[in-house]
């Protein structure tokens, strides 16, 4: 089975101890915010089949990650003045509406 995917740091202790061949390389920049995108899109699918507190927070890492991109590194202050402008799921509200479709 061939893969190329972003793994947890301790995955490759993993894979010796299993006894699994593997090659690794440290990705660019570039490349890593790629992957992790990637990663993301596969964790929330994994969370949506299987509701789980491990699901979750497998989606809360990769998100810790893509916290330390550069570009997005002000993320944390702008969900804390999106949430004072426009409030959180706190009240869990539910809007109907017609959307004019």
């Amino acid at each position: 089975m061939h893969y190329k995917k972003l793994v947890r740091d301790k995955i490759p202790e993993i894979l010796d101890e299993k006894g699994i061949a593997y090659e690794i390389y440290t990705a660019d920049e570039t490349e890593f915010r790629n992957e992790l995108i990637i990663k993301l899109e596969e964790e929330v699918n994994e969370f949506i089949s299987d509701q789980s507190n491990e699901e979750l927070a497998d989606i809360m890492e990769v998100i810790e990650a893509i916290k330390t991109l550069p570009e997005f590194s002000n993320v944390e202050e702008i969900r804390l003045e999106k949430k004072e402008k426009r409030g959180g799921f706190d009240k869990k509200i539910i809007a109907k509406g017609d959307d004019g479709r």
